[in-house]
């Protein structure tokens, strides 16, 4: 573990991409320019973000700096923290049993459906008229 680099993960959920960059530090986290805590408004945002980092006990070890596009709140969030628990394995891999046991590693697949044609939606279908 050298304490000079940074180390990089890139995290996703449905249309949302963060790169994540780690360094060491004070465990400072910025998002977009901004204090974590002032650019998600809610608190199980802002949990979701640092659950990697309460996991392996390195909150306040690591500073962390997020650029992150696409997507609701929720799904950079996820996202978010899917890149912060890849960073950290480039950190230290013995975070592996822990961050996978939780979850963190794996890529939530599930998407939008898309709309099909014929169709106001997905699934929804136009009334159906018998007579």
């Amino acid at each position: 573990m050298s304490d000079t680099s940074d180390f990089l993960g890139t995290g996703r959920r449905k249309t949302a991409v963060a790169r994540v960059r780690i360094n060491v530090g004070s465990g400072n986290i910025i998002v977009n320019g901004r204090q974590y805590k002032e650019y998600f408004p809610l608190d199980n945002l802002r949990n979701t973000v640092v659950q990697p980092l309460t996991c392996t006990e390195t909150l306040n070890k690591y500073d962390v700096a997020i650029n992150v596009r696409g997507g609701g709140l929720t799904g950079q969030a996820e996202a978010i923290r899917h890149g912060i628990a890849r960073a950290l394995l480039e950190v230290d891999n013995t975070f592996r049993p822990l961050l996978k046991a939780e979850g963190f590693l794996t890529r939530d697949p599930r998407m939008k459906e898309r709309k099909k044609y014929g169709h106001p939606g997905a699934r929804k279908r136009f009334q159906y008229s018998k007579r």
